[in-house]
């Protein structure tokens, strides 16, 4: 059995619940709920601040959990980085006022910094005074006690409401990830873990394509369609035609549907792969 944390709250909850549910596990999180056990695969999942989960895991408390890239920057610890997710894109972006006259980083010399992040600003911005918040940063400013901020950006949206604009180059890029105590990689559930959720996001990639082609065109239909190893190929009852199919990427899909259907092939179809491995 292993002890995987998970995000309690905000913008990693949900899709980590999805993509665990689509991997197979059974988990799920009541009102008052900081834990639940699937029995089926082993796994004891808590539900954590994901500001939290970085040092739980670097520690070996739990032995793997999915939270922020950003989280594990501002701890400064090291869990071992086994896969990187596709959700949970943010910067973390300074912001000033809008009509203040920074254009720049180096504009915020000497200013207070508002942010939730003050290891990663400390490093990046040596020298500014930091106001160390939890949440709601934005409205520092407004209050008095930030010339500017430094917050996790997704659309902008919030600062644009508080009046704020975004300065300079992000200082860091996050997205979820999930980590493991270094030395427990290798624990067969956690191994199971990762093998699941790549091959969830290896999907999104792929696409089946299935078609008929008549044994003059086999070939060439078989060079549009190599597939990972070979294509599968099988003969139909109907003398000289054989039934092919292949995975394609996913952004190729529509041309080289365009290309059989040109060469001669019949039946042509293409269907969603829910988990792949290679």
């Amino acid at each position: 059995m292993i002890k995987v944390a998970l995000p309690n709250k905000g913008q990693l909850f949900e899709p980590t619940m999805d993509i665990l549910a689509a991997c197979g596990y059974r988990v799920s999180k009541s009102l008052r709920s900081l834990s639940t056990f699937d029995s089926e695969n082993q796994v004891e999942f808590y539900f954590l601040r994901p500001g939290d989960i970085p040092l739980y895991v670097a520690n070996g408390i739990l032995d793997a959990g999915i939270t922020g890239k950003d989280f594990v920057a501002e701890k400064g610890v090291a869990p071992a980085c086994l896969v990187d997710l596709s959700y949970g894109a943010s910067k973390l972006c300074a912001a000033v006022p809008e009509m203040h006259k920074a254009k720049g980083l180096a504009d915020l010399t000497g200013m207070r910094i508002a942010t939730s992040f003050p290891n990663i600003v400390g490093s990046k911005l040596p020298g500014n005074p930091l106001v160390e918040l939890e949440g709601a940063v934005e409205i520092s400013i407004k209050l008095g006690i930030a010339d500017a901020i430094v917050d996790i950006v997704e659309t902008g949206t919030t600062l644009k409401q508080a009046g704020l604009r975004i300065i300079g180059e992000p200082l860091f890029e996050s997205r979820a990830a999930l980590f493991a105590h270094p030395g427990r990689e290798g624990q067969d559930e956690v191994l199971t873990l990762k093998s699941r959720i790549e091959g969830k996001l290896l999907a999104q990639e792929y696409m089946m394509v299935e078609y008929d082609a008549p044994e003059a065109l086999l070939k060439q239909a078989c060079a549009i369609t190599p597939g990972i190893e070979s294509p599968t190929v099988m003969s139909l009852e109907k003398s000289s035609w054989f039934s092919v199919k292949a995975m394609i990427k996913k952004r190729e899909s529509q041309r080289i549907m365009d290309s059989l259907s040109k060469l001669g092939c019949k039946g042509i179809i293409l269907t969603a792969v829910d988990s792949v491995r290679i």
